[in-house]
């Protein structure tokens, strides 16, 4: 089992993209740090906002949300791992998901980037695409040409609801998760937001 050291929440920087579906990942990793008592604050160094947690056994957890704009995410992860040693199965991003509906949230490691500018920078700096994710389901438009426009506006009120839900759900599961126990945390939190 191995524990997971860093999480990272993408998301775009700024007040126009706060509320927007894209930025699920901050949502995300904003009630994490809050679970963990901490204050993410900007290092510039790591281009980004980054808190450090300690976890019982004194273990150190990294949260970070990159503020390089998304298609840029992979420099902040890279530049944290990299100095704290850090290796990809060590991470965990936490993003939006189009494949999966409002509501659902589900546990994955390996696999492709689904078009996710995010994931796809990440997987080109780290050179594997081995990290673990969490994948917040925000649904689909059903065209591909209006994705872009998509993820770039707010949820409607019921969207948003079950978003919230699963961020909770997911959030009930992060200790184990984080401890390295990803088949029970999966277990739990693919039963309870389908």
């Amino acid at each position: 089992m191995t524990a997971i050291r860093l999480v990272v929440g993408l998301g775009n920087p700024g007040p126009e993209y706060q509320k927007t579906r894209h930025n699920a990942g901050f949502w995300l990793l904003d009630e994490l740090a809050w679970d963990y008592k901490q204050s993410l604050r900007a290092e510039g160094k790591f281009f980004g906002e980054a808190a450090r947690a300690s976890l019982p056994g004194g273990a150190d957890l990294w949260l970070l949300k990159p503020m390089t704009f998304m298609n840029l995410s992979g420099q902040s992860v890279v530049a944290l791992a990299k100095f704290y040693k850090i290796l990809p199965d060590e991470i965990l991003v936490v993003h939006d998901e189009l494949d999966l509906p409002p509501g659902s949230a589900r546990f994955k490691q390996g696999g492709g980037h689904g078009g996710h500018n995010g994931l796809k920078d990440i997987m080109a700096k780290l050179g594997t695409r081995d990290f673990w994710r969490l994948r917040i389901g925000i649904g689909h438009p059903g065209d591909r040409n209006e994705v872009v426009n998509f993820v770039l506006k707010k949820p409607r009120a019921e969207e948003q609801t079950a978003i919230d839900q699963s961020i909770v759900a997911a959030l009930a599961v992060m200790p184990q998760a984080i401890a390295g126990d990803m088949a029970g945390a999966m277990k739990q939190l693919h039963t309870a937001a389908k």
